[in-house]
C-alpha cells in the first residue's frame, strides 16, 4: 500500500501513557480524562469540555441535551452531505431531519438554501464541517438570530479548522469532535464536545454517565449534593446513557496535544502539495476553503472529460496501492435507510447528487504523502488525455 486512507500518529509515548493507567489499575473514566478535556477546552478557547467515547456518542449528546434540557421538539436542519451519525441522533431523539442541499464547491450546508428550508417547526441547525473545512458561520450565525434558532456544529471532521479566526466547533451551542484513527488525533477510539455554558457541561456529563450526578461538581445547578456519598453517588437526574470514555483514552489524548502543532505542519504541508497539483483542473473539482480548513482528507469530483468516470479511476487507483473511499455519506437521501428515518426534502439536492455520483477521497497524515498524492495525479490526470 504506497497511499492509505490513515495514518498512525502513535509513539512510544502513547504507549507509556497507556501503561502508566494499566498501572493505576483504574480503567474507566477519571483524572486523565478530565485532564485531557481541561488541556482540549484550553487549546480551543472554551469554556467547558465534555469527552465521550466517540464522535458519535457526542453527536448523540448534543441532540439529547436539546431534547431533555431545552425541551425542543420539531424539525432540525442539516446537509445532506454529511456522515450515518449526523443523521441518526436527531430521529433518536425524536426530531425530524431537515435534508439541505450543500454548496458544489465548499461541499458544506448551502446557506443560500436554508432560510427557504426554515418551518414554523424548525428549532436548530446542525451543519457538518466537511473534511476539515469550516461552514460559513457568519451567514448561518445570522439566520439562526434572524429566526430564534439553535445552532449546534458536527465538527467531528475538522478539528484545527477555523472562520474569521475563530475555531469550528465554538461558534453555537456546543460543538462535537472526533478522535478516531483516521483523524487529526487519535484515542483509539474517543470524543469530545465543547459548550458555552456550565449548565449544559453539567448536563452532558450526566447524560453520558447513566444520568448519575456523582461525577458533578458540589455547586452543580442541576443537583445540589448533599455531602452523604451513599445518597449523592446514586442520584440519576438526567436520563442517560453509557457513554463514558475510558481512562487510556484520555491519558493518549494528553500525549496527542503535545504533538498537534507537528502533526498540523506536516498535514497542511501535503495540502499544499496536494493543491499545487490538482487546482484548477478541467477534469476536477476540489474543496473550496471556507476560512482554514484543517484539511482532514482530500476529496476529488471528477468534472469535464473525466465526469461519469468514477468506477474506472478508482479501480485503478485501488491496483496502485492508493486507497480511497466515496466522499462521506454521499447524497444521504440514497442510502437504504432512509425509510427509517423520520425527515423532510428542502428543494433539490443538485450538488448531493454530482458528489454522489462522482466524488471520492482519498487520506491525509501526519506524515509525508507527496510521493503518494504524485502517484495518484500521474494516474487520474492520464485518463484525463
Amino acid at each position: 500500500m504506497i497511499y492509505p486512507l490513515a495514518y498512525s500518529t502513535w509513539g512510544k509515548e502513547e504507549v507509556d501513557a497507556i501503561q502508566k493507567v494499566i498501572d493505576t489499575d483504574m480503567y474507566t473514566m477519571g483524572s486523565h480524562v478530565k485532564q485531557f478535556e481541561q488541556e482540549f477546552a484550553e487549546l480551543f478557547n472554551s469554556p467547558n469540555a465534555v469527552m465521550v467515547n466517540s464522535g458519535s456518542s457526542a453527536n448523540l449528546l448534543m441532540l439529547s441535551l436539546l431534547k431533555w434540557k431545552y425541551k425542543l421538539t420539531g424539525d432540525i436542519i442539516v446537509p445532506v452531505v454529511g456522515w450515518a451519525t449526523t443523521y441518526f441522533p436527531i430521529v433518536q431523539n425524536g426530531f425530524k431531519i431537515n435534508f439541505v442541499d450543500v454548496d458544489p464547491n465548499t461541499w458544506n450546508i448551502d446557506v443560500t438554501k436554508i432560510e427557504q428550508a426554515i418551518t414554523p417547526n424548525t428549532v436548530a441547525i446542525m451543519p457538518v464541517n466537511l473534511l476539515g473545512n469550516s461552514c460559513d458561520y457568519k451567514a448561518i450565525k445570522e439566520i439562526c438570530f434572524k429566526h430564534k434558532l439553535l445552532l449546534i456544529e458536527d465538527n467531528c471532521e475538522s478539528m484545527g479548522a477555523k472562520f474569521n479566526d475563530q475555531y469550528t466547533g465554538t461558534f453555537g451551542l456546543a460543538g462535537s469532535f472526533s478522535f478516531f484513527f483516521s483523524h487529526h488525533i487519535q484515542t483509539m477510539e474517543g470524543g469530545m464536545i465543547l459548550c458555552k455554558h456550565k449548565d449544559d457541561a453539567d448536563y452532558l456529563r450526566s447524560m453520558r454517565a447513566h444520568g448519575w450526578v456523582r461525577d458533578l461538581p458540589d455547586n452543580s445547578s442541576l443537583y445540589k449534593k448533599t455531602g452523604n456519598a451513599f445518597n449523592d453517588n446514586f442520584i440519576f437526574a438526567t436520563p442517560g446513557y453509557n457513554l463514558r470514555p475510558l481512562e487510556m483514552s484520555g491519558a493518549i489524548g494528553s500525549v496527542q496535544l503535545k504533538k498537534w502543532n507537528d502533526i498540523m505542519k506536516v498535514r497542511l504541508e501535503n495540502t499544499k502539495h496536494f493543491l499545487n497539483l490538482f487546482a484548477n483542473k478541467s477534469w476536477c473539482r476540489i474543496q473550496n476553503e471556507t476560512g482554514e480548513s484543517s484539511w482532514f482528507t482530500f476529496g476529488i469530483v471528477l468534472d469535464g472529460e473525466l465526469k461519469g468516470r468514477r468506477e474506472e479511476i478508482i479501480n485503478a487507483l485501488t491496483n496502485a496501492g492508493i486507497q480511497n473511499r466515496p466522499l462521506a455519506s454521499r447524497n444521504f437521501l440514497k442510502q437504504p435507510v432512509m425509510p427509517n428515518l423520520d425527515h423532510i426534502v428542502s428543494g433539490t439536492m443538485d450538488a448531493a447528487n454530482d458528489i454522489h455520483d462522482n466524488g471520492f477521497f482519498v487520506g491525509n497524515g501526519s506524515i509525508d504523502i507527496k510521493e503518494g498524492i504524485d502517484k495518484m495525479y500521474e494516474i487520474i490526470s492520464g485518463f484525463a488525455k
